[in-house]
């Protein structure tokens, strides 16, 4: 009997030895909140001769949301101060291009809008923000827009808080007095990545309604060579 007991005891001891270890709990990505960025007044002295792409020196482009025209934007790339000829390939590394883009919202009295109603007279809300829809590639954390079109068209000079949601930047109106039809806003970054040409790489959202906005914006960053992922 006492050996049968030993022997049972050493079979469970043997059992509970050979166990596999539990495994390793798997890490939960962190997921990086938006980050607010103070933004700068558009300067135009600091800007010099701006890109000739394939549309010329701006970019142009109608703004639909469904059948309707919302807005228009011109986009442009500027190098710095001086610069004669702003042509990327000929400019030294590290070159900080300047993206800005002027947003005009359809005035309602102007003949441009795409469709008419039977109903009462539809009224242009106020737009809530202009964004990228990609991540900004080469930015050196500058950006802001213009103070004087925010206090002009806005009613008050500090009405645009911008934010960095993942490499995208994002301009929100949150104060004034509105956005109303036929006013304009100009919204400007930097990048030391010049333009790889106009993209679909901006969106206007007016009252819910969302336009996608082609104009220049830099290539995506290219993965280092020879580097593994981990």
């Amino acid at each position: 009997m006492k050996n049968a007991l030993a022997l049972l005891s050493i079979g469970m001891l043997a059992a509970c030895g050979s166990s596999e270890p539990e495994p390793a709990p798997t890490p939960t990505p962190t997921v990086a909140a938006p980050r607010t960025l103070v933004g700068a007044d558009l300067d135009l002295s600091t800007l010099g001769a701006k890109i000739v792409g394939p549309q010329g020196p701006e970019v142009r482009t109608v703004l639909s949301a469904g059948n309707r025209e919302i807005g228009r934007l011109v986009s442009y790339v500027a190098c710095p101060a001086d610069t004669a000829e702003c042509k990327p390939g000929e400019m030294p590394e590290g070159t900080v291009y300047t993206y800005v883009h002027s947003v005009t919202l359809t005035d309602a009295d102007d003949g441009t809008q795409m469709a008419e109603t039977d109903g009462p007279e539809v009224v242009e809300s106020a737009p809530t923000l202009f964004r990228t829809i990609r991540k900004v590639s080469g930015f050196n954390q500058s950006v802001g827009y213009s103070t004087a079109e925010a206090e002009a068209t806005l009613g008050d000079p500090d009405a645009i808080s911008i934010t960095n949601d993942s490499g995208s930047l994002i301009w929100r109106v949150s104060r004034g007095s509105g956005w109303k039809p036929g006013g304009t806003m100009t919204f400007w970054w930097q990048s030391t990545t010049p333009p790889q040409g106009p993209a679909e790489a901006y969106l206007l959202e007016v009252d819910g309604n969302q336009a996608i906005a082609t104009g220049p914006f830099p290539a995506e960053e290219k993965p280092v060579e020879g580097a593994r992922p981990r």
